[in-house]
Formats: structure tokens, C-alpha cells, sequence
């Protein structure tokens, strides 16, 4: 097989090709035929240096790939995603049987492919922890990247407005996926645009993988949401430069949000003026055109995110909502 290797840390020029033996499954895995993997921050951050979780040098990083089964033969021509913790980045890889979820069929490898990180990381922000809901506005940084792109698919999905941040050559492409305000940051205080566009009220829910989290705190209404999941302003090239990053960590300043808001709540409940909890229903089925049953949100509310059972019964259920979506668009256009 061949691998994507990283000899040692530096740019792009220190990646390199090799050919080892194909893998055997042990006990409990299944060894994948790779036809699609993706490429993460994480494993650009894990080529430089500076990604804590990643194996010593030489290492193949890859954490989502797609193909088919050749081993054991009696799951061989199994289409599957697959969710490795490294080493996807080869033509083969053996991984847990439970790691190992069964495409729906209409998906492409490359889509497959390319849910396990940045799909399921924006759903999580999105549904789970944010609770975006139908009417509400979302500011998404570097809305042209992974997670961005997913992010602004879901929140249309849900019928949010959506406002990011990109450099204008993406604005085209951004549009065309749903977003409906585009902010250049190269050439607008976003912040400033922010406020413009929701008429000085702010967002109901930011998403910051940048690292300026105080400017878009600023950014939220009243009761607003501030999702930080990243620092890639650390390192905006495909090299590394310390001096720019220690700039970038300079920039970022500590900062706690505003302890009278914390209070004034207190001060609320102590008073009996918060509302009682209610129930929170599904935004997608709510937004989608016909009522359908979408269990996802809730299966993850009954137990740990982390378990590896329930992870597999999500990201199955949320790749079968991405179809439905694409077939309720075919029908329509």
C-alpha cells in the first residue's frame, strides 16, 4: 500500500509517498480499501509540530476516511466510512468494527468521507450545544473551510441567518451553499458588519475557530451563544513561523464574560422571572417541508457523546438526512 508520511516537521515540501506491506486485520477489525480520506487542521497542525495528540515522527495522520471491506471476506464489498484515530491517510487501513459505519447508498466516497470531523464537529456546535433554532442568526468564521461549510449548510437547513467571514474570492461559492450576508475580513471590521447587518442587535450564536474570541463576543445579543473550537490564526500559511504565532497568542486576549449578566440571572431565578425549561424540539424537523421523524439530537442527549456505539448511530442518521435533503432538492428543482 501507499501512505501519505511526515518524516519530520516543516511545509509541504517534507511530505512524502511510501509503500509498505498491506495491513492484516486482527480480532475485531476490518481492513478498508481507501477510495476518499480527509485532510484536516489537525493534520496540517500535526505536520508542523504543534498538534499535542498526533504519533512521533515518522507519522501518517487521517482521521475519516471512506472505501470498501476486502477483509474479513464475509463483510468484503461493504461500502463504509471509517473513522480511524490515525494513519488514514493510506490506500488501506485496519480499523475497530466499530469504528466502521455503512454508507448509504446514493453518497459518494468523498462525501463520506468527509463527515466523520467537520460534519459531525457542526452539528455538535450547531444542534447539540447551540440549539440554533429556526428565525435566529449565526456569525461562522472562516465560513469557507470544513467545518464552515457544513455549518452554514445546517443552519440553512434549519432556517437560520447566516453571516460569515471569508476573503471575497469565496463569497460566490459561499452563496451558492446558503449564506446569506458574506463579510470580507480582509477588508471589513467584521464586527462592525455584524452589527450593520442585524441592525446593531447582534447574533443569536457565534462559531470561532480563529482565536478572536472577545471581538466576537462582542458580536452576541443578549443571551447569545459563543462557540470557540480552534486558534488558526496561529498558523494562516501551509508553513509554520514561530514569530507569527506568538503574535497571534499575543492577540488573544484572556477575557470573562461580563460577571453581570452572570449576576443579573442569579438575581432572576433568586426572584422567580426565568422561564420554566420546556423541551427542546428538533430544529431540522420543524424547518424540513413534511414532518419526519429525526431522532439524532436525541439519541445523543441520552448518553455520553463520547461512546463510540452512539457516535456510530449518529453519524449513520445524520448521513441519511443529508440524502434526504439532496433528493427533496432534485425533486423540487
Amino acid at each position: 500500500m501507499r501512505q501519505v508520511v511526515i518524516p519530520r516537521k516543516g511545509g509541504l515540501e517534507v511530505l512524502e509517498v511510501r509503500e509498505s506491506p498491506d495491513p492484516q486485520p486482527r480480532e475485531g477489525e476490518v481492513r478498508v480499501r481507501v477510495d476518499a480520506a480527509g485532510v484536516n487542521f489537525a493534520d496540517v497542525m500535526a505536520r508542523v509540530g504543534l498538534y499535542r495528540d498526533a504519533p512521533p515522527f515518522p507519522r501518517v495522520m487521517g482521521y475519516e476516511v471512506a472505501g470498501v471491506i476486502d477483509l474479513p471476506s464475509s463483510r468484503a464489498g461493504e461500502r463504509v466510512l471509517a473513522m480511524p484515530h490515525f494513519g488514514g491517510h493510506s490506500d488501506v487501513v485496519c480499523v475497530s468494527e466499530r469504528q466502521v459505519i455503512p454508507m448509504p447508498e446514493g453518497m459518494s466516497f468523498a462525501e463520506g468521507a468527509s463527515i466523520p470531523v467537520v460534519w459531525l464537529t457542526a452539528w455538535h456546535m450547531l444542534v447539540e450545544l447551540a440549539h440554533l433554532k429556526r428565525g435566529e442568526s449565526v456569525l461562522i468564521h472562516a465560513a469557507a473551510g470544513g467545518v464552515g461549510t457544513a455549518a452554514v449548510q445546517i443552519a440553512r437547513k434549519i432556517g437560520a441567518q447566516t453571516i460569515g467571514t471569508a476573503s471575497a474570492g469565496k463569497h460566490e461559492r459561499l452563496r451558492a451553499l446558503g449564506l446569506d450576508h458574506a463579510i470580507d475580513y480582509r477588508a471589513q471590521d467584521f464586527e462592525a458588519e455584524v452589527m450593520r447587518i442585524t441592525g446593531g442587535r447582534g447574533v443569536d450564536v457565534a462559531l470561532d475557530p480563529l482565536g478572536a474570541f472577545k471581538k466576537s463576543y462582542r458580536c452576541l445579543a443578549q443571551v447569545g451563544r459563543l462557540l470557540m473550537y480552534g486558534a488558526s490564526d496561529v498558523m494562516p500559511g501551509p508553513g509554520f513561523n514561530p514569530l507569527h504565532a506568538l503574535s497571534a497568542v499575543a492577540r488573544m486576549p484572556f477575557f470573562h464574560p461580563p460577571r453581570r449578566r452572570a449576576a443579573a440571572g442569579a438575581r432572576r431565578l433568586r426572584l422567580g422571572r426565568l422561564p420554566r425549561h420546556r423541551r427542546q424540539r428538533d430544529p431540522l424537523r420543524r424547518s424540513a417541508p413534511r414532518p419526519r421523524t429525526h431522532p439524532v439530537a436525541a439519541k445523543l442527549r441520552q448518553g455520553s457523546a463520547g461512546s463510540l456505539g452512539r457516535r456510530q448511530k449518529l453519524l449513520l442518521r445524520l448521513m441519511k438526512h443529508l440524502l434526504d435533503g439532496r433528493r427533496e432538492a432534485r425533486c423540487q428543482s
